[in-house]
């Protein structure tokens, strides 16, 4: 039985994951509807243009930008080898998003290599903060701007994971985040783009945490992490990690790109901490990464 043209665009279209084509010079020729969804871009924004117009931006997890060098997509149409890989890119509406892409070439039917074909879904388990929300907005425990936990959830996270500790002896860590010279960005742009600025961060935060963690608003432009099971090594790469994957996002302001970056002070929980002996610890490694420049983890 031979399909009609009509119905494997209804198939692709269908699709849970997002699917894209290109040409050989890497312009879009197609941008199925989960591409749509996942990104934020529509079909008519994208098609025409290359794959690294700002458009996916594609990073590693140290923020390298592989549109401008080791793009997979670009490496499979020149050597034929298919290629999987979990990177992360950018949303239409500033933040970070995490996927597992795989990609292959597209051939004519004489077998000559025409293009490429990426197939990319988020990274299983992410999409579980879709019902996390929904079980705080009954709570009434989300922050409503930036739709994350709101400081309420925290400290009472923060309680919970003290207690663990004093019953069981299990450690965790605080990330403290500020975004650097946030009130200078607010008046500049005014207060829509800053809120835009809030809800892009926290969302490229929470998507990019561990799905046992927890990350919530503690208020106005600062944001805690609770990192469970966790070594001073692993939370110092873990908050690198996001703090490189924020420098990396950026919010479309007409033609301009706005980017800002966060600094961080980072802890592990203490024998007798308390919330605000953890907190004050946090806060004081934060505005040492302040001191020295911003855009940096201080851990302590």
């Amino acid at each position: 039985m031979l399909l009609d043209r009509d119905s494997y665009s209804r198939i692709l279209d269908n699709l849970y994951d997002g699917l894209y084509f290109v040409d050989c010079d890497r312009v879009i020729r197609y941008w199925n509807k989960a591409a749509e969804k996942i990104t934020g871009y529509t079909a008519s924004e994208v098609i025409g243009k290359s794959c690294s117009d700002n458009i996916l931006t594609h990073v590693d997890s140290d923020g390298n930008n592989l549109c401008k060098g080791s793009c997979p997509l670009s490496m499979t149409i020149a050597d034929g080898a298919a290629r999987e890989a979990e990177v992360f890119l950018h949303h239409k509406d500033g933040h970070i998003v995490p996927v597992s892409i795989r990609i292959s070439t597209l051939t004519d039917t004489e077998g000559k290599v025409i293009g490429g074909v990426e197939l990319f879904s988020e990274i299983s388990g992410f999409k579980s903060a879709e019902k996390r929300i929904k079980e705080l907005e009954e709570l009434a425990l989300i922050d409503k701007l930036t739709q994350i936990a709101n400081r309420t959830f925290v400290e009472k996270e923060l309680l919970m994971r003290l207690e663990e500790q004093k019953r069981f002896g299990a450690r965790f860590g605080i990330l403290f985040m500020d975004i650097d010279h946030f009130k200078r960005f607010n008046d500049r742009y005014g207060h829509i783009v800053g809120d835009r600025v809030l809800k892009s961060v926290a969302e490229t935060l929470d998507k990019n945490s561990r799905l046992f963690d927890i990350v919530g608003r503690w208020g106005g432009e600062e944001f805690i992490g609770i990192i469970r099971n966790v070594t001073q090594q692993q939370l110092e790469h873990l908050g690198n990690r996001l703090r490189v994957l924020v420098e990396s996002a950026y919010l479309f302001l007409q033609d301009q790109k706005l980017r800002v970056t966060i600094s961080i002070g980072a802890t592990l929980s203490r024998d007798n901490d308390s919330i605000d002996t953890i907190i004050r610890r946090a806060d004081a490694l934060l505005y040492k990464s302040k001191r020295d420049g911003r855009n940096r983890l201080t851990i302590g």
